[in-house]
């Protein structure tokens, strides 16, 4: 099959030919087929597979036959959950689309939004747009959806981990219900079926790879080490390897700041890409290293669906990712339309769990290298595909095992808490309160020590120090036991031996 056989205009095929592609990926074979008839579509596809170009080629056919957008309208919308990844769409409709009179737009948080208000003034026939900045522009009044013809969900999972749903959702009663609805993604988790549920229409389900499974052509292997020699080990595989561009993710904005000074110190030109860098640092970072002049693009998850490099050769997972999915969007940056490529993860002993997730959901035991001069200390356990494995914790002990010793903190705190009950908390007005043997009624006049303590107060009653401690109607504290001025207890009345004694 070529893309001659899928229904798409000479101007069109001119743009692809001169991408020098000539045959259509699975996905692409499949999908726009299904998108030309109309259909609304849920397809699952692994990154690098061509799946963008699976749903902006048959809108640019579809759109060219109809009317423009009016003012402030737009035609589709097409949401990312990244900066990045909806720069990377808007560079595919702006490719495939060179030929046609059609416009479009990209408009993400982190930069000024007056010019894309300007940009949204006449109406744009496609607009890409990240959750946030969208539902900005709307309250705005600078888009409108009365004509919308076709909703894009792309990376769709990804939107809900970030946590987009609820704005998703505010922008699906946004639109008007007659529209084609795709969702397309690398994965489908059971969340995000229920989700495509009430949102599609009959939808043609596709999908060309294993579930959760990396691309074939991506060598896949682990190199256990201690957590603080990985980055010694990660200059090291760069320098033996003659690397020369790599793309590096740490589980935090902070490890990749400081990964990135590491290997800057050791001669390695890096530059780090996360949510804390301006949108124009970012742009310049991904930019840099398309073009060669830095070796190593060091980022974050929250990068990992927008970064469109074509021939990576190297991916490395410096840090397992928390959600095991996460590890098969990563990888997917190379090995992408059959080129090979591979993925290393330097592992630590404390990722056991997170390294056994992975390897239950693309069910394959990574092969594991140690390498010379970096053999850790703390062995990395084996893993099973069949049952995850956790790292031991010690066990409560029962309470008919504990002891005194064994539960010294609990006893403390019981001796405590008798302590406070038996010298802490004074009568209430009106009660008996016994005092250097006497027995004396507090007032309702007089304040009991219990309001004292609540209140913080901490002065010793007044009176002789020889003397029993009486209730004083000139002085807020009444003669019941309370707390001396570093906050210990000490009892009513007594000597003066006695009552600076401490307990």
């Amino acid at each position: 099959m070529t893309f001659d056989d899928l229904g798409l205009s000479a101007l069109i095929l001119k743009s692809i030919a001169a991408k020098g592609y000539s045959e259509p990926s699975p996905i692409q074979a499949k999908a726009i087929p299904a998108v030309l008839a109309g259909h609304d579509v849920m397809a699952a596809a692994q990154t690098g597979t061509g799946k963008t170009a699976g749903f902006t080629l048959p809108i640019l056919e579809r759109l060219s036959k109809g009317r423009r957008a009016g003012p402030n309208q737009a035609r589709t919308l097409i949401l990312t959950p990244t900066r990045e990844l909806a720069a990377q769409v808007g560079e595919s409709v702006a490719l495939y689309g060179k030929h046609l009179n059609l416009s479009s737009a990209v408009v993400f948080g982190g930069v000024k939004i007056n010019p894309q208000m300007m940009k949204l003034r006449r109406g744009v026939d496609i607009l890409i747009a990240t959750p946030g900045r969208l539902m900005d522009l709307h309250s705005q009044n600078a888009v409108k959806f009365d004509h919308l013809e076709v909703l894009v969900l792309d990376e769709a999972d990804r939107m809900l981990d970030m946590g987009f749903i609820h704005d998703i959702k505010r922008i699906i009663g946004l639109l008007p219900r007659r529209r084609q609805n795709l969702m397309f993604s690398a994965t489908f988790s059971d969340d995000i079926r229920a989700l495509a549920k009430g949102l599609v229409r009959n939808p043609i389900e596709i999908s060309v790879s294993p579930r959760n499974a990396a691309a074939p052509s991506v060598e896949q292997w682990i190199c256990p080490v201690d957590k603080k020699q990985k980055g010694p080990l990660l200059i090291q595989l760069i320098k033996d390897g003659g690397w020369d561009q790599a793309l590096v993710f740490t589980k935090t904005k902070h490890g990749a700041n400081k990964l990135t000074k590491q290997l800057d110190a050791a001669g390695i030109t890096a530059a780090a890409i996360h949510g804390n860098k301006s949108q124009g640092a970012r742009t310049r970072a991904l930019a840099d290293f398309k073009a060669g002049e830095i070796r190593i693009l060091v980022a974050t998850d929250i990068a990992a669906r927008g970064l469109d490099i074509e021939q990576l050769p190297q991916v490395v997972n410096f840090d397992l990712p928390n959600v095991s999915e996460d590890y098969v969007h990563r990888i997917g940056r190379t090995g992408r339309a059959g080129a090979t490529g591979q993925a290393i993860s330097l592992v630590s002993a404390d990722e056991v769990d997170l390294l056994s997730d992975i390897e239950r959901l693309t069910q394959k035991l990574l092969e594991r290298r140690e390498i010379d001069g970096f053999e850790p200390y703390q062995n990395l356990p084996e893993t099973t595909l069949n049952k995850p494995v956790r790292s031991k914790k010690p066990r409560k002990p029962l309470k008919s095992q504990s002891s005194a010793g064994d539960n010294s903190r609990h006893n403390n705190t019981a001796s405590r808490t008798k302590k406070r009950s038996a010298f802490g908390h004074g009568p209430k007005p009106g009660s008996k309160l016994k005092s250097g043997g006497r027995n004396q009624t507090s007032k309702p006049g007089q304040r009991s020590e219990t309001a004292g303590e609540k209140r913080g107060d901490s002065r010793p009653a007044s009176g002789n120090s020889s003397a029993p401690a009486k209730p004083s109607g000139n002085s807020p504290y009444g003669g019941g036991g309370g707390r001396n001025a570093s906050g210990r207890n000490r009892p009513s009345g007594g000597n003066s031996n006695r009552s600076s004694g401490r307990r």
